[in-house]
């Protein structure tokens, strides 16, 4: 594997820029922007290439398999986590006594709304507190029951970048014989995800953020044995056992997790899903999470040296590849560092500071010293 800094050097915005914003979107590489350039090319060239389109789709399903150690039927590929979770949630069976879904404080917006959508349906949705930043896994234990039918976590919180333990979670949920999804979006890319040493029933997360690519195109890891129990009524043409006998007179599912998916790809972002992917892949999510991970203690260090207030765990375990400080105007300190050239994004109050494999040292000391000329906008 080639270094760090060599990896670097397919990103141009370092040229002029600290880029260290991936929880929000990644850097461009050039591999990225080839990859869309060989799109248009095809396009001027070909027309409509349905035949190479689909190819490319199983080729993007199966890395990401590869990326979530799953098999390829476990894999749907899909246009956001949005319309994985709709999915999702279409298929679920409201009708007996589990009409109970648990999810956190700390979610991300769309996967709350998800379930709150099917309250119409006779859902009854739950929150779990948070305590210090994470997961209170007592409030868990009070909550999950015999009627759960879902629990839902993200793997990493897109507030303060605090990391789930899925394995305590899962048990929770087992234990009481709830299904268990993690939404791994602000983790994926960032942090290794095992499907099958988890052993969830859903995981669902999107290609903008720590896996290089861009908006348009989501996945969703379905546990096999579940597939065929599932009826997703978010539905469409692709997600038919065969998707070239245009039936219109019945709806016959795939046998796979494609039956989770619904209409046409976004083909242009398969392209650049695939290029990302592929790079991310020759170079390890346990390469990256070391990697980021020193860079994080760095950085983690010099906020306290200045005196800021670490929103993130202090624990190098219990947090993802994002960290945030309070402040007392996000927007301002946002601006301030761009004033700078240096590119952060906020949330909740928390300015958020995320590294990925292509930032260095140089990158951390230049957002602590940043941090320093405006510690009048640090809480």
């Amino acid at each position: 594997m080639k270094s760090m800094n060599a990896y670097r050097e397919h990103f141009p915005i370092f040229k002029n820029t600290v880029y260290i914003n991936s929880c929000s979107y990644a850097a461009l590489s050039v591999e990225v922007e080839a990859a869309f350039l060989k799109y248009l090319k095809d396009r001027h060239e070909v027309g409509a290439d349905w035949i190479e389109w689909c190819d490319r789709l199983e080729r993007v399903r199966a890395l990401f398999a590869e990326l979530l150690n799953a098999n390829t039927d476990e894999i749907a590929v899909t246009t956001s986590a949005s319309a994985s979770l709709s999915a999702i949630s279409s298929s679920l069976n409201l009708t007996g006594k589990r009409k109970k879904i648990v999810t956190t404080d700390l979610a991300f917006p769309t996967e709350a709304h998800a379930w709150h959508a099917l309250k119409k349906h006779g859902a009854e949705v739950v929150h779990v507190k948070e305590t210090d930043g994470m997961i209170d896994l007592d409030d868990l234990e009070k909550i999950v029951d015999e009627n759960t039918l879902l629990v839902a976590v993200p793997l990493v919180c897109y507030r303060n970048g605090a990391l789930a333990d899925i394995p305590a979670i899962r048990d929770v949920a087992r234990k009481n014989g709830a299904m268990i999804l993690v939404d791994a979006y602000q983790g994926v890319g960032a942090v290794p995800i095992d499907a099958k040493e988890w052993d969830v029933d859903f995981i669902v997360g999107g290609s903008l953020k720590y896996l290089l690519s861009t908006a348009g195109v989501g996945f969703l890891f379905v546990r096999n044995d579940l597939i065929s129990k599932s009826q997703p009524t978010q539905t469409g043409w692709f997600a038919q056992e065969d998707i070239h006998a245009m039936l219109i007179h019945d709806n016959i599912p795939a046998n796979n997790a494609r039956r989770f998916e619904q209409g046409t790809p976004s083909v242009p972002n398969l392209y650049a899903v695939e290029a990302g992917l592929n790079l991310i892949l020759e170079i390890g999510l346990k390469n990256i999470r070391r990697h980021v991970a020193e860079l994080n203690e760095r950085l983690k260090a010099g906020i306290n040296d200045i005196g800021g207030k670490l929103m993130s765990p202090k624990d190098p375990e219990k947090h993802g590849a994002m960290i945030t400080v309070a402040s007392t105007d996000e927007y301002a300190l946002v601006a301030a560092l761009a004033e700078r050239n240096i590119v952060v994004s906020c949330r909740d109050g928390n300015l958020r500071i995320s590294a990925h494999f292509y930032n260095n040292d140089a990158d951390i000391d230049a957002v602590i010293t940043a941090l320093k000329e405006n510690k009048n906008l640090l809480a």
